[in-house]
């Protein structure tokens, strides 16, 4: 076990009780207490790296321990200190005003038609002409009516905004808008005839009010239909590329405004884009550049030997990079293939092992039983060697921390999961919303076109990133026409005539 790590160990056999059964081998296994959050690698220097890749050759044949006190070293499990979010990722402060100010004008409109009816009661309730029946009557429409609007409200517009555009939605403006002048015409109109001649007709007054509820929810009914069921509609293709590695995506989407159809696509490139690894493709180019020959020409640039040399010279370096290349990207996916293939064994191994315990368990030679959080912790060190050098290979080091890893470990072993279902997750790169130390970032859009403006056929826009760039082009999806055409049965059908048939 390496001396420089950080960690306790105890004897398995004697956490369950049975000191006296220990194995002759001396195999222990150990449990890792760390501080939460602490990750899995850390920012190792490149000699050290170098150092462990050339003894990776040898590492079955040096690593002697397989249950228990693992030769893996974790010393270098720190902090890598992901980034946290940025000053810009969430809704800033001009969304979050209009917001609150769109908040504030819808409940004014559903403190609207209470107010017509209290304040006459109030002012002058003794003058009022009663109108009985007729008046209950549309006290309840008006009460669920405005039951009915406040809870369609909730459902479709009460949403805090999880990110900003950088214009107003139009739609929107024009509700807003439009909401905002009914409100003003009938309060102008409910303050000069209503109040300022004191109306005693409550009849009046109450059929005044539920046309304001009407027209009210005629205007939520134009809202839903501008802003949730307009886009609904497959109108247009988007083809979706990150520049970084060339990933693609088609989605189909209705008729949006520009800002808008780049907030669709980046809400769905988080889930459906594989995450973006730029050192990974770095790891993959070429480490040594070729070295050009430089051949100069003594006797003018017609001199038909030198530009044969040339050429010869160019091809010659041309099939050396291409040959580099190739080799270095051979040795790579072998050591990737090489790493999987232990990292998948020691896995198993490890579940095999707590299978076996559990199996001792069921026949009671057992007095305790582990809580999945102590099961992990104790197979964990059987797999963090090859866990570590596998992510390394792939760099995908900065995005896993140790105690993640045991928590998805923890999470396996509470649904009786599949070895293969725990290494799922870091054999295949995930959407980057699976990563919690990858946080929401900042996207600038980059469009010829006003972003208020619908988008349109051979239209391209770009979101752009700190660390990747994804461009969008547009495609008006083609008009479909189907035809009908009837085809007599007997039409297609044929008779297989054999060479007796013939005969006769």
């Amino acid at each position: 076990m390496d001396t420089e790590s950080n960690y306790s160990g105890y004897s398995f056999h004697s956490r369950l009780g049975h000191q006296r059964e220990k194995s002759r081998d001396g195999q222990k296994s150990v449990t890792i207490q760390t501080p939460a959050g602490e990750p899995l690698l850390s920012g190792s220097s490149k000699q050290r790296e170098d150092e462990e890749d050339g003894q990776d050759d040898n590492w079955a044949e040096t690593t002697t321990a397989v249950t228990s006190e693992h030769s893996a070293s974790l010393q270098d499990l720190a902090q890598t200190g992901g980034p946290g979010e940025p000053e810009g990722a969430g809704p800033t402060a001009r969304t979050l005003l209009g917001f609150y100010a769109f908040c504030l004008l819808a409940a004014l409109a559903l403190l609207t038609p209470p107010a017509f009816i209290t304040l006459p009661l109030i002012l002058w309730g003794s003058e009022l002409e009663h109108c009985g029946v007729s008046c209950e009557g549309l006290y309840i429409s008006v009460a669920f009516k405005l039951l009915l609007l406040a809870v369609g409200s909730w459902a479709v517009f009460l949403r805090r905004p999880r990110s900003s555009l950088p214009r107003m939605v139009e739609f929107r403006a024009v509700l807003l808008l439009l909401l905002f002048l009914l409100l003003a015409s009938y309060w102008l109109f409910y303050g000069v005839r209503v109040l300022g001649q004191r109306e005693r007709n409550l009849l009046g007054v109450v059929q005044y009010t539920a046309s304001l509820v009407d027209a009210l929810i005629f205007i939520h009914y134009l809202a839903v239909i501008l802003l949730e069921l307009r886009q609904l509609q497959p109108v247009f293709a988007l083809k979706v590329i990150r520049a970084g590695d060339g990933e693609a995506r088609f989605y189909s989407l209705g008729k949006l405004s520009v800002q808008r159809a780049a907030l669709f696509v980046l809400k769905n490139y988080y889930k459906d884009f594989p995450i973006f690894n730029p050192s990974y493709a770095a790891a993959k180019k070429l480490t040594k550049q070729p070295q050009h020959s430089k051949v100069y020409s003594v006797d003018g640039p017609d001199n038909s030997t030198v530009s044969k040399s040339q050429a010869l010279v160019a091809s010659s370096s041309g099939y050396k990079e291409y040959k580099e290349r190739y080799y270095e990207e051979a040795e790579h996916a072998r050591k990737v293939r090489k790493r999987k293939a232990r990292l998948v064994i020691s896995v198993h191994e490890a579940f095999c092992q707590l299978q076996r315990l559990g199996e001792q368990g069921n026949e009671g030679k057992s007095r305790h039983e582990l809580q999945p959080r102590e099961a992990a912790q104790s197979i964990f060190p059987l797999i963090a060697q090859s866990l570590q050098r596998y992510l390394r290979t792939t760099r995908q080091a900065h995005l896993y921390s140790m105690e993640s890893i045991i928590q998805h470990l923890t999470m396996c072993l509470t649904h009786n999961m599949s070895p293969q279902a725990f290494l799922e997750q870091y054999l295949k790169p995930g959407p980057a919303i699976q990563y919690q130390t990858v946080p929401t970032g900042l996207w600038t859009l980059v469009s010829e076109e006003p972003v208020t403006r619908p988008i349109r056929p051979n239209l391209t826009f770009c979101l752009q990133s700190s660390d990747s760039t994804l461009v969008v082009s547009v495609t008006e999806i083609p008009s479909l026409r189907l035809s009908e055409t009837f085809i007599p049965p007997n039409s297609h059908r044929f008779t297989v005539r054999t060479k007796a048939d013939i005969n006769l």
